[in-house]
């Protein structure tokens, strides 16, 4: 889909007389541009495994993090609680993340999630205003908890749930089974027998007759988890574009034209039907069924556009037009992030809800 869009970027781009608007051609160009490096360094930390693909994400988040707290100053006081924030919330949340949920749980006796869903809305939030405290600067009190707060539940917080959904446990298959950890006793039925001999394990004869493998292979990234991350980056993606074209209709009411002077309601409701029926035919790419699907990305859809209206708001509070100038044609991380953030938690555990409520 990217070469032909390239393809068809630069066909337009050198025959002016298709009757496109330059404006909204240099727009998807730089649109194409920023999905090429997108999905070109995901697809490159799929290829690596698990950690990889969560250190991706924990380095989109902390760029992130830096590009707003830039464009939000905050006062010399605060920069020992930001070397906090960036050195140790940030790491620790996607650490946390990071970490197999059945390992967690058989060491510590309790669901990772558990941990990572409450560390930075519950423990860190109470924390931070108590080191600004200290910091013995009460000018601006509030307004600078705010800033921290918002920047670390947005960019760290919200956006730690995408890789999250690599741990995230999908129901159990024999097939499913090849591609993680074997695990004696996990398997009824003469399953487990049947996986140990496809993986030409040795086995070990116990005093009762059963057998036992004596070497397990290390653990892989499963393919459903990787494809149900990448099915929710690539309808975020997909909902943007959608919602943009519908928004480029003639008859049009924005939203809000102070914040945003290309978000319309046509643009919304149109985009996000687009984006419900893109998520039912792909649907097979993830563990939940199709109308589940569809609702999945007619939810995140709609938190896309609150995630950039948010963020545009931001950016009119300060002035700017931009978070920065990493990506050209969208000048910053945060400026192509903001719908994954704000969809990512909604995406999570709508398809925790889905594959719980009535179905295991």
């Amino acid at each position: 889909m990217l070469v032909l869009a390239t393809i068809i970027v630069a066909v337009l781009r050198k025959y002016r007389d298709y009757g496109v608007d330059k404006a909204v051609l240099e727009t998807f160009r730089a649109r194409v541009r920023a999905w090429w490096l997108l999905f070109g360094s995901l697809i490159g930390a799929f290829m690596f495994g698990h950690a990889a693909t969560v250190i991706l994400f924990g380095i989109i988040a902390f760029w992130a993090l830096r590009e707003y707290m830039t464009l939000t100053p905050t006062r010399p006081a605060d920069h020992p609680t930001l070397v906090w924030v960036f050195f140790l919330c940030t790491p620790l949340q996607f650490a946390l993340v990071g970490l197999d949920p059945t390992w967690f749980r058989h060491v510590f006796g309790i669901d990772s999630y558990l941990v990572y869903s409450i560390l930075i809305p519950a423990y860190a939030f109470l924390i931070l205003p108590a080191l600004i405290a200290m910091s013995g600067d009460s000018k601006h009190f509030l307004e600078r908890i705010a800033k921290i707060q918002v920047g670390l539940l947005i960019c760290v917080y919200s956006l730690s749930f995408a890789p999250a959904l690599l741990t995230l446990e999908l129901p159990r298959t024999a097939e499913t089974a090849l591609e993680t950890e074997t695990t004696p006793g996990t398997f009824s039925g003469g399953v487990e027998e049947e996986i140990v001999s496809k993986l030409n394990l040795e086995k070990a004869v116990n005093p009762d007759g059963t057998t036992t493998p004596l070497h397990s292979p290390r653990p892989t990234l499963n393919n459903k988890n990787l494809r149900l991350l990448f099915f929710f980056v690539l309808i975020v993606q997909l909902s943007d574009l959608c919602q943009y074209l519908w928004s480029q209709i003639r008859f049009r009411h924005l939203i809000a034209p102070t914040i945003n002077a290309t978000r319309t309601w046509e643009g919304v409701f149109g985009g996000a039907a687009t984006t419900a029926l893109l998520g039912i035919t792909l649907f097979w790419f993830t563990p939940i069924r199709w109308w589940e699907a569809g609702i999945a990305a007619f939810a995140v859809a709609l938190m896309g556009l609150a995630g950039n209206m948010t963020m545009s708001a931001i950016k009119r509070d300060h002035g700017v037009a931009d978070y920065g100038s990493l990506i050209e044609g969208h000048n910053g991380v945060l400026d192509r992030i903001d719908s994954l953030c704000f969809a990512a938690p909604v995406f999570y555990h709508l398809v925790w809800l889905f594959l719980h409520l009535g179905r295991v």
